[in-house]
């Protein structure tokens, strides 16, 4: 029980840390690439339907267009793993969103926040606008 514990924490740690770009990323790289960033924008979308309702339609088209990338790229076979990765990246940017708009510790909700705010911006950096 101990090791699926820590399995699943190191595993959420891999999913909000960022996605970097120094190096063009090889067609497994791509897909988790991609489907992180339709989880993590499937959260925000969803958190901005509370929040702020018109943003969530440019989120909805980013998230479709980066859906459309997964599709681009995945192999037939892989669409359980690809949607586990979604889930997963989804799980922990929503986690991040309620930390920062919920949390009584403002330094904390800042941090949240700005890891939120940044993980956004490396998905929707690989969209043309």
């Amino acid at each position: 029980m101990k090791t699926i514990a820590q399995q699943t924490i190191f595993g959420l740690a891999l999913l909000v840390a960022p996605l970097g770009h120094a190096q063009p990323l090889d067609p497994e790289q791509q897909l988790h690439t991609f489907a992180t960033c339709a989880g993590r924008l499937s959260a925000v979308m969803e958190h901005q339907w509370l929040f702020d309702g018109p943003a969530s339609e440019r989120t909805k088209q980013q998230r479709a267009a980066i859906i459309g990338l997964i599709a681009a790229v995945m192999p037939p076979d892989r669409g359980a793993e690809v949607l586990q990765w979604r889930i997963a990246a989804k799980v922990a940017q929503s986690a991040l969103l309620t930390r920062a708009t919920f949390n009584p510790d403002a330094p904390d909700a800042a941090w949240a926040q700005q890891q939120a705010t940044r993980f956004t911006r490396e998905c929707t950096g690989l969209l043309l606008s």
